[in-house]
């Protein structure tokens, strides 16, 4: 059986967005994968629960936003039963034998990582791909993680090559950042829904 190519995407996805897709088919292309897994997360360690919609509607949301057959939307950290990337890629390496995984991200995730449980070792685990975010590309390049493994950075050239490298081994891509934002997404609903609860009973919404 050939070796397939796969691409990690973890996250809230509260909501997907256009973002993620736009990161996911610059991974297919650039990468050169088979696919890209998008891992929605049952809660996210660093985000508040309150905030969080139901994992069920998350994943539903999620899989209308991928629009791509070589896109999956998984459940697959409910299925592990772990909450951190690194205890996740730990468990679900040794069950694809058959699969060479790369870590995609984006820039600001590069700027927390630090704050990850064993943030370190994730980069030991499997090569990682970070994409450019609006406001946060330049800054990350010079943060704490992007130092400690300095000397592990693949250029874009090589790209083509990265899935296939021992870790440690990162890239940066300097891509056309995307726009999209879950949490202006939220805010955006959030002022909505406001905006109608505040509309009196005789009087028609007007949309």
């Amino acid at each position: 059986m050939s070796t397939r190519r796969i691409g990690l995407l973890g996250g809230s996805f509260n909501p997907a967005h256009e973002g993620h897709r736009y990161i996911s088919l610059l991974a297919l292309k650039r990468l050169c994968l088979h696919e890209v897994w998008w891992m929605v997360s049952p809660q996210n360690p660093l985000k508040p629960r309150d905030d969080m919609a139901p994992f069920a509607d998350r994943i539903a949301a999620a899989r209308r936003s991928a629009g791509h057959p070589r896109i999956r939307v998984t459940a697959i950290e409910k299925a592990l039963g772990t909450v951190y990337t690194a205890d996740t890629l730990r468990a679900l390496l040794p069950r694809f034998p058959d699969c060479r995984f790369v870590w995609l991200m984006g820039a600001d995730n590069l700027g927390q990582i630090w704050e990850w449980k064993d943030w370190q070792r994730i980069f030991t685990l499997v090569p990682i791909a970070i994409f450019a975010r609006p406001s946060y590309s330049y800054d990350v390049l010079s943060g704490k993680a992007a130092m400690r493994f300095a000397a592990d950075r693949v250029w874009e050239s090589r790209a083509r090559n990265l899935v296939h490298m021992d870790p440690p081994a990162w890239m940066f891509f300097h891509t056309r950042p995307h726009q999209g934002s879950a949490t202006r997404i939220r805010a955006y609903r959030a002022a909505a829904n406001k905006q109608f609860l505040a509309i009196p009973a005789d009087e028609p919404a007007n949309i």
